[in-house]
């Protein structure tokens, strides 16, 4: 059965989208089956994996939420082999009124999947940043939680809202949930304030903090404009060689060797 991942931080512009499509391809070129869903109605994996979300609004997240239609009519083949895709188009913010009166509600994404689970070593989710229904969602269908920190005092203060929703999540609807590990993103490590939160996280989160740090790399910020994950866009460069580097890392957690 494919293990899960969602990559949540309901803080924006802290390099979730970037983390998912990144190591979801990363995953990919390591040779195992992996399937990224876009669950955020901005649809920035989406369009970040050279799908236009207009080009069809009737296969997206949003219809199988509702469900419109199965999860394998959903799912897009990238420029990857081993990677596919379930888009998002803004749609999805509807889902989250329309989902106010269903039943056992929080479940219906982990639902969703069931069928096509086992075809999958790994399922990555973007999750949206936000807290809401949706994202409750993902962390119900969820096995575990990587968060992506920022390196600054800001980005710290708002890890305890995730973190009491990932308690929540855990006392009701997803008792086995689990936090894979916080991984720092944008790192610099020649600003100051970048070394001080990173030992800070280190001390207080210890071995759940990734050994590996995602450099901040203008090759990164340029690879959604072109559609392609780093590793196709610049394989050379810092950030694919740092997102290879993480999953790896998490292909140690699990028991598998690189």
């Amino acid at each position: 059965m494919g293990k899960v991942i969602a990559i949540a931080n309901q803080k924006g512009g802290v390099g979730k989208t970037t983390t998912a499509i990144n190591l979801a391809a990363s995953l990919a070129v390591l040779e195992k089956k992996v399937l990224i869903i876009d669950a955020d109605p901005q649809a920035n994996t989406t369009s970040g994996l050279n799908f236009a979300p207009d080009n069809d609004q009737q296969r997206t997240l949003y219809e199988v939420m509702i469900g419109q239609i199965d999860v394998a009519d959903a799912l897009i083949q990238t420029e990857i082999a081993n990677l596919h895709m379930i888009p998002s188009h803004i749609n999805l913010v509807g889902a989250e009124f329309e989902m106010l009166e269903a039943e056992e509600r929080e479940s219906l994404l982990k639902k969703a999947l069931a069928p096509i689970r086992d075809n999958y070593d790994f399922i990555i989710i973007d999750c949206s940043p936000s807290l809401g229904i949706i994202t409750v969602n993902t962390l119900t269908a969820a096995d575990s939680v990587i968060i992506p920190v920022q390196p600054e005092f800001f980005a710290l203060e708002g890890l305890g809202k995730l973190l009491q929703t990932i308690r929540l999540v855990q006392g009701g609807v997803n008792p086995d949930l689990t936090i894979e590990g916080f991984v720092v993103t944008m790192f610099d490590g020649r600003t100051r304030v970048h070394t001080q939160v990173l030992a800070e996280l280190r001390e207080h989160f210890r071995d759940l903090v990734f050994k590996t740090v995602i450099q901040r790399n203008i090759r990164l910020s340029e690879a959604p404009s072109h559609g392609k994950p780093i590793i196709l866009y610049d394989i050379m460069c810092n950030g694919s060689t740092n997102y290879l580097n993480l999953a790896k890392e998490v292909l140690e957690h699990n028991g598998e060797t690189v």
